[in-house]
């Protein structure tokens, strides 16, 4: 069982920790003080969410998934997701959506989120760009390349109106 919780103060080590499975496709982020700030800046305005198993794996330890959002309505940002290597594809990253888009988000507006560009090697490899396009997300124009010189495109989901109680 997967529980998704607000990071709070002490949960930078296990954003490292998944951090440190993705830097060979994002570029430095580890020993990156700058990295190390936008987290907790995230932690200290509850914009964080953390995955956690209830049972870890033997051979795994920390968060299964982490996310850092941000809101500026009607638009609102994926600033970061990663799922620890061992639970990709088995649905952590879609659970952690799912709860930014009922913590963080209300329509009528747009979700951003810059993934890799269809020419990175990451592209497939991660499987990001099929993981936004199963939920719902369109792929957009290009944008600025990643710290490690790989192409970036941006993604949009168009978020309706809310449901209003008949």
């Amino acid at each position: 069982m997967i529980t998704i919780r607000p990071a709070r103060d002490g949960d930078l080590d296990g954003f490292l920790t998944l951090a440190a499975q993705v830097e060979h496709w994002f570029g430095p982020m580890v020993e990156e003080p700058g990295f190390h700030r936008a987290v907790e800046a995230h932690i200290r305005t509850g914009a964080a969410l953390i995955a956690e198993a209830a049972e870890p794996a033997a051979d795994a330890s920390g968060p299964v998934g982490g996310l850092l959002f941000g809101a500026d309505p009607p638009t609102y940002h994926v600033h970061w997701l990663v799922t620890a290597a061992h639970c990709r594809g088995s649905g952590v990253g879609r659970r952690l959506m799912a709860e930014a888009m009922l913590r963080y988000v209300s329509g009528p507006g747009t979700v951003e989120v810059v993934t890799f560009g269809a020419d990175h090697p990451g592209a497939v490899e991660s499987g990001a760009r099929a993981f936004y396009e199963k939920l719902g997300f369109a792929p957009g124009e290009p944008t600025d390349p990643g710290p490690e010189g790989g192409s970036r495109q941006i993604y949009r989901l168009d978020v309706p109106d809310p449901v209003r109680p008949v």
